[in-house]
């Protein structure tokens, strides 16, 4: 079975990406399965550059063809903040209880006309050969005054993201395999990226 390296070290991210990826017939494999531990310097000016940077990084360390993706929240009412510094928001030590603090600041401060906020992710595969390519996907919610009771390792912000159209916080545990098709931000980039992997197949 061909192998494919998903290339993250976030274990939720991992996870989540190895459940959508389910039913393509491909084995996944980690960065700890692989022994690669070094990282790439991400500098790119937006979500895809930054993807893509990784994706290639990886697909030549490895060998293999390698997912990686970039994104982030963007707040309205903060110009889309904190956009491409979401991981790392408070500075490069940044850790998720940092991030989980300073959102329940934020949150409470921001103006009740105006919570609006948007999971955006760009999913990139690339292969040895130096060839890559990338899919957007995104999801538009409201920011909530006070986190869930719930929480997701992996994903401080989904605590505070919530989704009014399903009354639901973006917890994937909590929505139904129809909601994820719709909602998930995730889900909508994996089904192109699947297409592609099909075809390496064939």
């Amino acid at each position: 079975m061909k192998k494919v390296l998903i290339a993250t070290t976030n274990k939720g991210k991992f996870r989540e990406l190895s459940q959508l990826l389910s039913d393509v017939p491909v084995q996944l494999v980690s960065l700890s399965d692989v022994g690669i531990t070094d990282e790439p310097e991400e500098n790119g000016k937006d979500y895809t550059e930054n993807s893509q940077i990784k994706a290639s990084f990886y697909s030549k360390e490895s060998g293999l063809p390698a997912i990686a993706d970039d994104g982030g929240l963007e707040i309205t009412a903060l110009d889309g903040a904190p956009g491409l510094k979401s991981h790392r928001w408070l500075g490069p030590d940044t850790t998720e209880k940092d991030i989980f603090a300073h959102m329940g600041k934020i949150a409470k401060k921001l103006p009740d006309d105006n919570r609006q906020a948007f999971f955006k992710v760009v999913l990139s595969l690339a292969h040895p050969d130096g060839s890559v390519m990338s899919f957007p996907g995104e999801i538009e919610g409201i920011i909530t005054k006070e986190p869930s009771d719930m929480y997701e390792h992996g994903y401080p912000y989904r605590s505070f993201f919530y989704l009014p159209q399903l009354k639901k916080y973006y917890f994937e545990e909590t929505l139904t395999p129809k909601e994820v098709k719709k909602y998930h931000h995730r889900y909508k980039a994996v089904q192109e990226l699947k297409k592609l992997l099909r075809l390496d197949l064939k």
